[in-house]
Parts: structure tokens; sequence; C-alpha cells
């Protein structure tokens, strides 16, 4: 097709549509009519729950680590789309590589070759963790996941997965399965032959291994539910008895990975770590295209694909697409050229002193924990009479509702968007884009004690909100 033919397409050829395809147009027409179109055709509780707790927002555009309402209100993004926007929304560099990608007019996805990207994206990753040699590609971390499973499965010929109490790992049928939360499993049963130990119980881990019929301990550095850190020393030595048992080491990577927590990926920061498999998501997608990664061992790799007749033994249809390469190798490149893993480093420290300090002038603020940009702040039961009396009152109703009281103001008043935890518990995480800078320390801490002093005062719309959330956490039981 000439230049000419490709600008002015000849009728009835393909692209040349009269009814043309106009997606400004169409948000200028319905956007106004998206809290309704998820309530007719998604998830009606999303909706529903975001009205009552006043996060039913219309945002209009995002950049870097804020974005906008239709009135120009500016809003700090402390969540990252749950982790996702790691180097921050619209990325210039992330967009200019998709839109060089779409206008490469790539031969994609023809399933019988072998594309540049995808290679390229694997030794960029792999050179972050010279102790493993390949990678899979898939659309998600659950899918990073699920590969995982499979290989360590295969590759031991063992058919059991351990996993640590109270994590995530996601929740499709074989993620579900090493998920450590039991609202997320109920009613999905039956699910895989797999096994919860707590975190940083080696006694436990070992009696699990004695029974020779496990495959791998698959487990979070930093568990995103709660925020709790493997204690140290813990990993290096559960990767001992693994491998003295025959069994792997998987770590979880989606959420702590690519510079989150201060190191490349968080389990580096405790020496001699080499885990057999790594999952890895979320950042690698630049908020744009779902990309997720499983890097692991070569002998693992060549076990599973061990003949040609097994190729596609374990495959993904978007695996290793354009668009998700290209994001990823410029993330990688943005985390390099910017420094943003030294940055995580610096200002999750800086941040968390803050928070920490704040401690000994709050009775209700419990803890403050995490590594990098990867923050928990727990609440608990205050020593005062005057405090006690209305703790009480909501633990009764339901267990985490002090953190939603903080969340709620924080969005409302300040215009910061963060998240609790994880269901009944007391604990905001922090999970902020790494492109974060000093002045949104500084608003954030400035809130967060405005808050916190509204809290401690006995009275305000904090605890006039609080009455209405135990009024609709009675009625819902």
């Amino acid at each position: 097709m000439t230049a000419a033919e490709a600008e002015h397409p000849a009728e009835g050829a393909p692209g040349a549509g009269k009814g043309e395809f106009d997606l400004g147009r169409l948000l200028a027409e319905r956007g106004a009519e998206r809290y309704a179109l998820h309530a007719r055709h998604l998830n009606h509780q999303l909706p529903r729950m975001l009205h009552t707790i006043g996060f039913d927002k219309v945002y209009e555009r995002a950049e870097g680590a804020h974005f906008w309402d239709a009135d120009g209100g500016d809003y700090l993004d402390m969540l990252a789309g749950f982790g996702v926007m790691g180097v921050g929304r619209h990325h210039p560099v992330v967009r200019k590589a998709l839109h060089d990608v779409l206008d490469a007019s790539l031969a994609d996805l023809t399933r019988f070759d072998c594309q540049p990207l995808p290679g390229l994206l694997a030794e960029r990753l792999l050179a972050h963790s010279p102790y493993l040699d390949r990678v899979f590609f898939g659309s998600s971390g659950t899918e990073a996941v699920e590969t995982a499973l499979k290989f360590a499965r295969y590759a031991t010929g063992r058919p059991r997965v351990l996993y640590c109490a109270h994590a995530f790992h996601g929740l499709t049928t074989g993620s579900l399965s090493v998920n450590g939360e039991a609202a997320f499993r109920d009613g999905f049963a039956p699910l895989l032959p797999d096994t919860a130990v707590p975190l940083g119980d080696l006694d436990a881990l070992a009696r699990e291994l004695g029974k020779g019929d496990v495959a791998a301990l698959i487990v979070e550095p930093i568990q995103g539910k709660g925020v709790h850190e493997a204690p140290p020393g813990y990993l290096r030595a559960a990767q001992d008895l693994l491998h003295r048992h025959g069994a792997l080491l998987i770590a979880d990577e989606v959420q702590t990975g690519l510079g989150r927590t201060g190191d490349f990926y968080a389990h580096q920061h405790e020496p001699g770590v080499e885990p057999d498999l790594v999952c890895v998501a979320k950042s690698l997608s630049g908020g744009y295209v779902p990309v997720g990664a499983t890097l692991g061992k070569d002998w693992i790799f060549k076990k599973v694909y061990s003949s040609m007749d097994r190729v596609l033994v374990h495959s993904a249809s978007f695996g290793g697409g354009a668009q998700a390469m290209a994001a990823g190798l410029a993330v990688l490149s943005v985390l390099e050229d910017e420094h943003l893993v030294d940055r995580a480093r610096v200002l999750g420290e800086r941040l968390k002193s803050r928070l920490t300090a704040l401690a000994g002038t709050y009775e209700l603020l419990a803890d403050v924990r995490g590594r990098g940009l990867m923050i928990g702040i727990e609440f608990g039961r205050p020593t005062s009479l005057r405090l006690r009396g209305r703790w009480s009152v909501l633990q009764a109703a339901r267990k985490g509702l002090f953190a939603q009281l903080v969340v709620v103001p924080l969005l409302r008043r300040h215009r910061i968007l963060t998240q609790v935890s994880g269901d009944h518990l007391e604990v905001i995480k922090l999970i902020p884009p790494l492109v974060l800078d000093e002045a949104d320390v500084d608003r954030f801490v400035d809130a967060f004690t405005e808050v916190m002093d509204d809290a401690h005062s006995g009275s305000g719309l904090l605890w006039d909100f609080g009455r209405t959330l135990v009024r609709q956490a009675v009625a819902h039981r």
C-alpha cells in the first residue's frame, strides 16, 4: 500500500469505515455515566461501596504522583493503583515508547517467530538477578504466580506448595490456593493441596518439609496485607532448608519488586538470598499495558520445556506482546536514569522516620513499619478512658473501621488517596509512585497529623463519620 492509499483508503477497504470511532467524543458524551454504567454492567458493589465512604470522585486527568478532578482539585496519590503506577502516571518516556512501538507496525504475536522485544526485556530483567536465567511473560501478577506454581510442581515432581499466613499472591484458582485470606478463599473450594505456615516460623517450615511432598515455599518478602516484613535472616534460612529437602523458594515480588522497597527486589536486602523463581508485574507495566513475568533458573525451564513436543506446554496468548515489552523496557530505563530505586529508599526513610516520631504523640498510633516506599501505619487500642470507649464501639461493630476513619478524611479534606491494608485490619498501607518528592512527603505528614489531632480531640467530623460507619456495619451483618 502506498502512503497516499494509507492516508486515504479506498471506500470499502479496511480502515475506511463510514462510522469512524471517536474515543474523545464517546467520553464527552457518556463519561458522566461512569458510576451508573459500572453499577449496571460490572461489579455492582463497587460503586455502592465508593458512594458509602465518599470515594465516588470524578477524576479528569493524572500525571506523576497526582491527579485532578473536574474542578481542578489536586490529589496526591499514595496508592499508585495498588502499586501499578511505580514510575508515576503517564510518564513521558513510557508514553513515547508506546507511541514508537505502535508507529512501528511490528508483526507482533504471530506465535511462530521470535520478536526481539521479549528477549531484550528478559535480558534487562535478568541483569538485576544474575542467579536467574530465563523469563516467562504473561499478563498479570496472578499469572506470574500461576506459572511459578506450575513450574515448581513439575520441576520437583511434588504436589504441595507452602505459603505464609496472611499472604495474598492473587485470586485465580492456583494463586488463590496460596492466598492466606479466608474471605477470598471462602466458597471456591476445592483448591490445590497447599499449606500455610507462619511468616518467620522456621520450625513450622521444617515440619512440613519433613513430609517429603513439598515442591516449594512461596513468600512475599514484605506482605502486602498488613505490611509485615519477613524477619531478618528468615529468607536465607528458609532457602537453605528448602534446598536441603529438594524444594524451591519462590519470591513473589509482584508488589515489592522494581524498586518499591529501596532495592530492585525486596529479597535482595538480605545477603545470600537467591530464589529459584521470582514473580514480578504491576510496575513493569508502566501503568499502561498489563504484563507479568516469572523469572527462573535454567534447569527449571529446561525441565518444563524438555522437548520440542512440549514447546507450548505453558504459554500465554498475550505473553511477550510488543506494547507490553516496550512499556517494560521503558520502565527499566526510567528506574535507572532517574535513580528511582535510591529515591524510594531515601524518601521512604524520610517518610517512615517522620511518621514514627508521631507515635509518641498519638496514643492511637501503634506502629509504623515497612521498607522504602512500602509503609504500614497501624492503629491500636488507646490508653485513655475517653478514647477507649469510642475505639471499643468501632471494634464491636467491625474491626478495621478506625483505619477507614483515617482514610476518608485524608481524601475528603486533604485530597490524599490511601487504602486500608486489608479486611478487618487497622492498618493503612502507603505505596505511592516512586516519583514522589519531598513536598509530597511533607503534604502527607501534615495532613496525617491533622487527622490524628482530630481523632484524639474526641470530637469532630472524624467521629461523626465513625457513627455512620458503625450503623452501616451493623446493618450489613
